[in-house]
């Protein structure tokens, strides 16, 4: 079975993005260099995303390819036609992500958060997380981790500084 992961990073007060979907916080830290990113990246083949993170970083990106040779599934409300290697979707997170976990291929993604990442973690779907911790508080936004029912402890295996972002690395189940 594929793994599910979960990779990003939040300001210290908890949040991933402001009230308008905006990184700039994020974009504005200082990583020194040093990054577990590449080492991360070669271990996946499918991002997973709401529509709204979706729409956020092609924004962000402008002209530039949007994670090329990786599929990408979007959940939305709002139908939308397929594109080269992005498929829209809609139902059962859970539902659908496990059928991803059944096909062939590497690691999953989860890219995001909010009610996503809640989700998977009341169905008990994530394999590891890395969440990186900016110094930065923005008091208001769109939280990493909504209220759910996921309480559980998570294994600790590492932690990587990277200049201003401390990474911490956990096994879950």
């Amino acid at each position: 079975m594929r793994p599910v992961y979960f990779y990003g990073a939040m300001s210290l007060d908890g949040y991933l993005a402001d009230d308008h979907d905006d990184l700039q916080w994020l974009f504005d830290t200082d990583l020194g260099g040093k990054s577990t990113y590449p080492e991360f990246e070669a271990c996946i083949d499918t991002l997973v995303m709401g529509r709204a993170t979706y729409d956020a970083t092609l924004s962000m990106l402008g002209d530039e390819p949007f994670y090329p040779g990786i599929r990408k599934v979007v959940f939305t409300h709002t139908e939308r036609e397929s594109q080269p290697e992005t498929e829209f979707v809609s139902g059962d997170v859970v539902s659908i992500v496990k059928k991803l976990q059944q096909q062939s291929g590497s690691g999953i993604w989860i890219v995001g958060g909010g009610q996503l990442v809640a989700t998977l973690l009341e169905a008990g779907l994530f394999s590891e997380m890395w969440v990186q911790i900016a110094p930065v508080l923005l008091g208001h936004g769109k939280r990493l981790f909504p209220e759910g029912d996921y309480s559980q402890r998570l294994q600790f295996i590492d932690h990587t500084q990277m200049s201003e972002l401390n990474e911490l690395h956990f096994k879950l189940n």
